[in-house]
């Protein structure tokens, strides 16, 4: 059977590795090796648990983390599937910051602090591949968990693939939730960026005098049309990015 864990499958308290890392290096190895694979039931907490030796605590660390780097996903009520694998390509994912939120458990709230049509900069047109002076949709909102403010969001967007993007009530579908709803994504562009914050920022995300932040740039397109430009700034103590693939099949780096 799939699931069966063997005795030797059980946690070294010997082993300089961290127990919780232990328990996602077994599951890790379940799925490279093939004996997992994309949407296979991983075993429950508590089969986990007791087959592992390890405590509930460690076990449920090391699949929170996993699901939220995107390794396994979980349906309420039924269960922890390993998700589909992912090449590198999409190692970072185009994901709503309120699905994020929530995959850990959290509560989203978001604040709207513009939602406008503008007249697109030299520089915005040429991102945007629209003509200079055009008009285009600019939102800046604020997204929180229970714990506070996470990320700002800075987003344009061309009015000519998402003409009712400012109709939308943003404090109940994010942004990229509704365009991902619309439109598939064909393409993506990420920039990350470690920053000092100016003080505007700094009091709109809550943070202290000396924090720095962390920013990804991103620009989406459809069927080769730009979609949108975004910033997304996030106080470098409350958030974190990273993404992890598991290849269909092992693979081996080229030699030079």
């Amino acid at each position: 059977m799939a699931n069966r864990i063997h005795a030797s499958d059980r946690l070294s308290r010997r082993r300089p590795t961290a127990l919780y890392q232990q328990v996602k290096d077994y599951i890790l190895a379940k799925i490279r090796t093939g004996q997992w694979s994309p949407e296979t039931r991983v075993p429950s907490e508590n089969t986990l648990i007791q087959q592992l030796g390890a405590s509930k605590m460690t076990v449920n660390r090391a699949l929170r983390e996993l699901t939220a780097e995107g390794v396994l996903h979980r349906l309420q009520g039924v269960g922890t599937f390993v998700a589909q694998s992912k090449s590198p390509s999409t190692l970072l994912d185009v994901k709503p910051i309120a699905e994020e939120i929530a995959q850990r458990g959290g509560v989203h709230s978001c604040e709207i602090h513009r939602q406008t049509s503008e007249t697109a900069s030299p520089e915005l047109a040429q991102a945007l591949n629209v003509t200079a002076g055009a008009r285009v949709f600019h939102v800046v909102l604020i997204h929180s968990d229970e714990a506070g403010p996470i990320q700002l969001e800075d987003r344009y967007v061309n009015p000519a693939v998402a003409p009712n993007f400012l109709e939308q009530d943003f404090t109940a579908i994010t942004p990229s939730r509704y365009l991902l709803n619309e439109l598939p994504v064909s393409e993506a562009e990420h920039v990350i960026e470690a920053i000092m914050p100016d003080k505007a920022t700094r009091q709109l995300l809550a943070m202290g005098p000396n924090e720095p932040c962390l920013v990804l740039f991103r620009r989406t397109w459809s069927d080769n049309l730009v979609v949108t430009r975004s910033r997304f700034v996030h106080p470098a103590s409350r958030y974190r990015m990273g993404g992890r693939f598991v290849p269909a099949s092992p693979f081996h780096p080229m030699e030079s």
